[in-house]
């Protein structure tokens, strides 16, 4: 999870909403919840209620990664992102500044295709398929990744990976090829988008995409990428979490997750793993579970491959959800910046 730092995991995100609102004072917060919808405003409001108590270094933390996030998007907004890059290298050091940029960057994504994030993903792939794959490549970079994920899933296996690569390396596109796209679309899509420069595409949100696509899926176009280009194959796999990598999470991670996972999804998981995963679940379950998940693996026979990769994609699923909520923390590629 990217932070300049973390604050303890019993804090979630909407917790840390509200604690900013808190330190607004009143006068201030009742001028931005001007700009919330009402359904914003009573989520936040429910747990401003909750928020009985918060330790003093707990609210520190919670406030200067608030801060950071204001300047990112302040400066880009002023500057663009090259000077964004410059101001916040100088005031928070590489990384951080890498990661704040990141995060403000998707939160500030242009609103063009904006009618393809509401399309439906069968209604997306019936318009789409038949296009260059550069154009699908384009169009899915403006989608939601579990819009591009069904639709990747679902193209022609060779298109997959022309679509997949292509993603990986688009970096800006100018308005007009954009404006040009916009005009074959929509006839099907009755939207008119205001457009800009941006970032789209890359690494990081075809990872985004590869993390939500079937196991099979993920194999294949993982098997025939390395074949391709090794070099981008690993890059786009360093910045996703996929079964495998349950062995870089912490103790106290794993722990945290196997609370939430279905017993049965362990045992039909842990058929199809490899040593060194398995091991790192029944390290950290207590020895009675561990007995009995053996005991149950010993007795389950014939199970498919496809069983398996449903059961694991599911533990996944919960391990990126717990990320999201600031449970856990997953380190991707090694280069996460946290403070202990």
């Amino acid at each position: 999870m990217m932070m300049m730092a973390t604050t303890k995991s019993r804090i979630s995100p909407k917790q840390k909403a509200a604690a900013v609102i808190i330190a607004m004072g009143a006068e201030n917060a009742s001028q931005v919840y001007k700009y919330m919808r009402e359904d914003e405003v009573e989520e936040l409001t429910y747990e401003i209620a909750r928020l009985y108590r918060l330790e003093a270094e707990d609210l520190e933390q919670i406030l200067s990664d608030f801060y950071g996030l204001c300047l990112t998007q302040k400066v880009i907004t002023e500057g663009g992102l090259d000077y964004a890059k410059n101001v916040l290298e100088k005031a928070f050091g590489n990384q951080t500044a890498a990661n704040l940029l990141d995060r403000v960057t998707r939160s500030l994504r242009t609103k063009a295709f904006e009618f393809v994030r509401k399309a439906d993903s069968k209604n997306l792939m019936a318009i789409i398929q038949n296009e260059h794959p550069q154009t699908i490549a384009l169009i899915l970079s403006y989608a939601r990744p579990d819009q591009a994920s069904t639709v990747i899933s679902e193209l022609p296996k060779e298109k997959r990976i022309d679509v997949v690569e292509r993603i990986a390396k688009m970096d800006r596109t100018s308005p007009e090829i954009i404006k040009n796209v916009e005009r074959v679309l929509e006839r099907k899509f009755d939207s008119v988008v205001s457009i800009d420069y941006t970032e789209i595409g890359g690494v990081n949100y075809i990872a985004d995409i590869m993390n939500q696509v079937d196991r099979g899926t993920e194999k294949y176009i993982f098997d025939e990428l390395t074949r391709r280009d090794p070099k981008l194959a690993d890059d786009i796999r360093k910045r996703m979490f996929v079964f495998e990598d349950i062995t870089t999470l912490d103790n106290m991670s794993i722990q945290r997750f196997i609370r939430e996972v279905d017993s049965k999804d362990i045992v039909i998981a842990l058929k199809g793993a490899n040593p060194e995963v398995a091991e790192a679940f029944f390290a950290n379950m207590s020895q009675r579970m561990g007995e009995t998940i053996r005991s149950d693996m010993e007795y389950l026979h014939n199970v498919r491959i496809r069983d398996v990769d449903e059961a694991q994609q599911r533990i996944v699923a919960i391990i990126r959800k717990l990320e999201e909520d600031g449970e856990l923390v997953i380190s991707k590629g090694g280069k996460d910046d946290i403070i202990a």
